[in-house]
């Protein structure tokens, strides 16, 4: 740790004009890079090979299409239209602005780029580097106003009375277009592994049509259409640091949720 280095004029301890992008506790990032990650995004090279691939450069650009499309940040927009209307007061980027340290749960004790304990500061580095907003990661939330946002995916796009988008926009991203071919990721949702000799993201009992997401920290939410079960799991798998892989290895989040389905099986 002690020989690591930071390139020259990346960072500052203080907010300027320059160094507007706050990364961490005491740490600006020049705004330079910004403009630098879009333009690598944008000659990045497609591999040609139809396989699956974990990436987030497209959901990075949507944030851009979203901007231009509604004349608007991303966070004023799912703010106004979609957080405040669902009531899940709690969800939104850049907590420290609403909310004290205290009320956040910290992350990783990060040794490497920002070397201190995160703590209301997004974990993701490229979510961080772009100013803790971004169209792929960045948004902090509780098991409550999750549990809102999986529910009314699960009712197709309506919540409360209020309508937010059709149920074909749901559909369409809920389709497995690629599962014939061994992918089982959908258009905007994990979905459930069909190959039984393959290791899924949720239990055994989950439906075909159930959908969800699992996260990098230690996160899964999941909704079963069939079931009408939904499951908000949350933890912090990377404190104090992401070696800690005791939940990969324990198998904890699916068999959590298989103790839901055995018991909404013994309740009928």
């Amino acid at each position: 740790m002690q020989n690591i280095q930071y390139i020259k004029d990346a960072y500052s301890k203080e907010f300027s004009e320059d160094f507007p992008y706050q990364v961490a506790e005491d740490l600006f990032m020049n705004r330079i890079y910004r403009d630098s990650i879009n333009h690598w995004i944008y000659n990045s090279q497609l591999s040609g090979e139809r396989r699956y691939v974990y990436s987030d450069l497209g959901l990075i650009l949507c944030q851009q299409v979203i901007e231009e499309i509604t004349d608007t940040c991303l966070y004023t927009y799912v703010n106004n239209n979609y957080y405040r209307k669902l009531g899940t007061n709690l969800t939104g980027y850049v907590p420290l602005q609403r909310f004290p340290k205290e009320r956040i749960a910290p992350t990783e004790n990060d040794i490497y780029f920002r070397r201190q304990l995160l703590q209301g500061y997004v974990h993701d580095p490229g979510t961080a580097m772009l100013g803790g907003i971004a169209g792929h990661a960045g948004v902090f939330s509780n098991a409550n106003d999750l549990a809102k946002i999986m529910q009314m995916y699960l009712n197709k796009g309506t919540y409360g009375g209020t309508w937010f988008f059709a149920d074909s926009t749901f559909d369409r991203f809920n389709s497995c277009p690629y599962c014939d071919e061994g992918n089982r990721r959908g258009i905007g949702f994990d979905k459930p592994e069909l190959d039984p000799e393959k290791e899924g993201p949720g239990c055994s009992s989950i439906s075909p049509s159930s959908f969800g997401h699992s996260g990098f920290t230690g996160t899964f939410v999941w909704a079963d259409p069939e079931s009408g079960i939904v499951y908000v799991f949350l933890s912090n798998r990377v404190h104090p640091d992401q070696d800690n892989e005791k939940l990969y290895n324990m198998n904890i989040r699916p068999a959590i949720q298989q103790v839901i389905y055995d018991a909404r099986m013994d309740i009928k």
